[in-house]
């Protein structure tokens, strides 16, 4: 790969915008933002970016919310979420809808993540 690959990971929280940057910037642009209007925005002005990868739970807009209206913008955007829980109703659905190409289970396999982008990529 002679182009990193631009990820978007979008998350409330700062030390895991942190860690995931730690642990990706040498395989991938890593752009971060701390909610799911900030992510749109970021979109917005980088429409190229093709992969996102979001938290589920955040205040104000979940990710599956921030998702859904990405997507309507950004068609051949891939996103994928991340989530401390079981899967449930709604992530079923959006695999289901194809609204989420895949979800990650917390704490953070970076390298799952990684190979799941990578792969996407090929």
């Amino acid at each position: 790969m002679s182009k990193k690959t631009s990820v978007l990971y979008v998350d409330d929280e700062p030390i895991n915008l942190k860690l995931f940057e730690l642990n990706l910037v040498n395989i991938f642009n890593i752009t971060t933002a701390s909610s799911g209007f900030e992510g749109l925005e970021i979109l917005k002005k980088n429409p190229d970016i093709p992969v996102v990868v979001s938290d589920m739970r955040m205040p104000k807009m979940n990710g599956l919310e921030f998702i859904a209206k990405a997507k309507k913008e950004f068609p051949n955007t891939v996103f994928y979420i991340l989530t401390g829980y079981d899967i449930n109703e709604q992530i079923a659905d959006a695999l289901n809808d194809r609204l989420i190409n895949k979800y990650f289970r917390k704490p953070l396999n970076y390298k799952e993540i990684e190979t799941a982008i990578i792969e996407l990529m090929l």
